[in-house]
């Protein structure tokens, strides 16, 4: 069943609470819902809006939204060591990581606390404390514009990179994912390269499932804040990869400048863009409405009031910023519209 919804205010729909509106918001739960509105109606322009936490609108949408609404969440198969899961695109992505270690299940335990919804999380590949979302997927399956039908992709071919899917690219403005499905798994795999992981790990007692997603829970909820108190979208940039003599060079003026290697890729490095921008002097700057966070530089934040195109002008002066001190560039991972 599908709702429309016509000149919708998105103040509620999108977690810089900016206050914008769109010409249509379609809400969709199946797929036959999608292949109506795509052979009736065919819109021209339009987005998907999942949960809106990754999403800074900087004018009103003249086209149309589409947001899912289906959350089921099905157990396809348990042979006793791996579960097989399939996840609606609506479901909460917290709650289906909270679920996962309430049932002893590894593999998706160090993405805990990060706000979004699970058809929304491939799309970037959303990633944190040395794990990424395509570490646990096995298919996906989308809703084709074009064709009108139902396709399954599997994981390989999801061009997965870091916050990089074919979601972003040669998929863009053709798939609507409807759901996607895991491989979790009962063997204890415990990932803890962060440092501060370990230490809250450590902590709690040791590296049980539900120990690791409390430490992460507690280390997030310690530098992030909580959109519905200050208006935000997470981490607002990407962390930067440069050529590996880059890094070396910026090394012997900063020894201690964080920087990870690249998987696959041995002649780049990746940089921390939240240490960057704090290096800048920006944690805790402010300019109107729109500021750094004072505990975590890599997220911007609403003081209340901010229009989209505040925020993305201020985006765009903490790059400048950065580039200026660094030479290095830092781009949005939030999606700007």
């Amino acid at each position: 069943m599908k709702r429309t919804y016509n000149n919708i205010n998105l103040q509620n729909r999108n977690s810089f609470g900016v206050i914008e509106q769109a010409d249509r918001l379609v809400e969709f739960e199946t797929a036959d819902d999608l292949k109506a509105l795509f052979s009736e109606e065919r819109p021209s322009k339009w987005y998907v809006l999942g949960a809106g936490n990754n999403t800074l609108f900087t004018q009103s949408y003249n086209g149309t939204l589409i947001s899912p609404t289906c959350s089921a969440r099905t157990t396809l198969n348990d042979d006793g060591e791996y579960v097989d899961v399939r996840v609606e695109a609506a479901h909460d992505w917290d709650e289906f990581v909270a679920w996962s270690v309430d049932n002893g299940l590894w593999g998706v335990e160090n993405l805990s606390a990060i706000p979004s919804s699970v058809g929304a999380a491939p799309v970037q590949n959303i990633g944190a404390y040395g794990a990424e979302v395509k570490d646990a997927i096995t298919a996906i399956d989308y809703f084709d514009t074009n064709k009108l039908e139902v396709v399954r992709l599997k994981c390989e071919e999801c061009q997965f990179g870091y916050r990089e899917s074919i979601f972003k690219h040669k998929l863009r403005g053709v798939a609507i994912i409807l759901a996607v499905e895991f491989r979790l798994h009962r063997t204890p795999t415990p990932n803890l390269g962060y440092g501060d992981v370990i230490r809250e790990v450590e902590a709690r007692g040791g590296a049980t499932l539900r120990n690791i997603r409390e430490a992460i829970c507690a280390i997030r909820a310690s530098k992030l804040p909580d959109p519905k108190v200050l208006g935000n979208a997470g981490s607002f940039f990407k962390n930067p990869i440069v050529d590996k003599s880059v890094a070396e060079q910026l090394l012997q003026s900063y020894p201690d400048m964080p920087h990870y290697p690249v998987p696959n890729d041995a002649n780049s490095v990746k940089l921390a863009a939240g240490w960057l921008i704090d290096k800048s002097g920006l944690k805790g700057y402010r300019e109107g409405h729109v500021g750094v966070h004072n505990r975590q530089a890599l997220v911007l934040v609403n003081h209340g009031g901010a229009t989209g195109g505040e925020v993305l002008h201020f985006a765009e002066f903490v790059c400048s910023v950065v580039h200026n001190k660094f030479g290095v560039d830092i781009c949005p991972e939030v999606n700007i519209l």
